[in-house]
């Protein structure tokens, strides 16, 4: 009996099937942005005014401040901090803040994608980074810098209260105000920097919420389940597998479906690693920093070593992956393309779409009800595993080595 799959887990799974069964039959995609979309887009122009008005008052400073402040909310930055959240001791907050990252970037981007609203035009865009460029490619609804500021600043300071047991008030309200500052800040910010209309920033701050108060309804079952749970591995691949595909097509393509395989890349491999070694590196009594069992020296140490691994790791799985999926691809008989990964598959896939070959799919091809495509980006893929073999070492490699070097 220990072997059989849970019976929820056969029913969650059958439900995303049905779901992208019934989705794609029903085009549920463009009913709801036919809906939505000409509301959305005319409150982006009538907000257009609003943003200029705040724009008159641009300054250096200014420009700085809300720059920083969107670096410091943006999914780089959470990447880069994550892992340092796991090394400092506090894994359970960093398990949580992970997934908890990971659903916000899902939701926030299908409604992003199914949308398809409109970034404000006719504005000065006042901040010129590379990731502030690739977030110009997104749709606008809602903002992904005001949602996930909700969330883990929220999430955040629940552990804080939860983890210091203080039932002040006065110390509860203090949190909460600040909180409430940060976020106004950000949304702020982001209409200032021109990046967003008001919109956007409401839709963030409603969805935001939304997600922030099912997830403390469920991430003591969640993290119960990634730590003991039944089968967790096999069904966390499964739902990263089919969160590929349970994704809506935009009306232009956009980086947002990237951002989603790279961070269900990172949930898939902290899932697998926590799971297989939360009794070793990831219970509840190991070393924290600031105690006399984890200094701040040998943390610095654990940062200092731990970056360069997980890079290196990244970097390994990439070209596994790269040489790994196209073959397996090719025995399964199915097509596949690249975007940019593997040249090799760029120019033959050119080659056939300029040739028009005409060549029957695989057997296991033919067998997926979403294989009415011609081919496959290998890209997704790759990007899945290369960001799963990131995060498994971060909380299964690095740890080890931190044992083995006494960190």
């Amino acid at each position: 009996m220990e072997s059989l799959i849970p019976t929820w887990q056969v029913s969650f799974l059958g439900a995303v099937l049905a779901w992208m069964v019934l989705s794609s039959m029903f085009n549920v995609t463009r009913i709801i942005r036919s809906l939505t979309q000409p509301w959305v887009s005319s409150c982006v122009i009538s907000g257009i005014p609003i943003i200029l008005q705040i724009q008159k008052y641009q300054h250096t400073y200014l420009d700085a401040l809300f720059t920083g402040l969107s670096c410091l909310v943006s999914v780089p930055f959470y990447t880069g901090f994550l892992p340092l959240l796991f090394w400092s001791g506090h894994g359970k907050l960093a398990r949580n803040m992970t997934l908890l990252m990971a659903l916000c970037d899902y939701a926030g981007n299908c409604v992003k994608d199914v949308v398809s609203a409109p970034r404000p035009k006719s504005v000065r865009i006042l901040t010129v980074t590379a990731d502030e460029k690739d977030f110009a490619m997104e749709y606008g609804l809602p903002s992904s810098h005001t949602l996930n500021t909700v969330c883990l600043s929220g999430y955040l300071l629940h552990y804080i209260l939860a983890y210091n047991g203080n039932s002040d008030a006065s110390y509860e309200l203090v949190g909460i105000a600040f909180v409430c500052v940060f976020v106004g800040l950000i949304g702020f910010g982001r209409v200032y920097l021109g990046m967003h209309s008001v919109i956007d920033i409401i839709g963030g701050l409603f969805l935001g919420l939304t997600i922030l108060k099912f997830w403390l309804c469920v991430h003591e079952q969640v993290d119960n389940f990634v730590v003991s749970g039944q089968n967790v591995t096999s069904f966390w691949v499964a739902i990263s597998f089919l969160s590929l595909f349970a994704y809506p097509t935009p009306e232009l393509p956009t980086p947002s479906f990237e951002y989603h395989t790279a961070f269900t890349g990172v949930a898939l491999g902290i899932v697998t690693g926590v799971q297989q070694t939360y009794d070793n590196f990831h219970h509840e009594h190991v070393a924290r920093v600031f105690t006399p069992q984890l200094p701040m020296l040998a943390f610095a140490c654990r940062i200092l070593v731990g970056i360069p691994t997980i890079l290196l790791v990244k970097f390994c799985s990439k070209a596994l992956a790269k040489w790994i999926l196209p073959i397996t691809a090719n025995a399964l008989g199915i097509s596949l393309k690249s975007s940019g990964y593997v040249p090799a598959l760029t120019a033959s896939s050119m080659v056939k779409k300029s040739n028009e070959v005409k060549q029957s799919n695989g057997y296991l091809q033919k067998m997926l009800f979403f294989s009415n495509q011609d081919s496959f980006d290998v890209d997704t893929g790759i990007r899945l595993l290369q960001y799963a073999g990131l995060a498994w070492s971060v909380v299964d490699l690095v740890p080890s080595i931190f044992t083995q070097l006494n960190l």
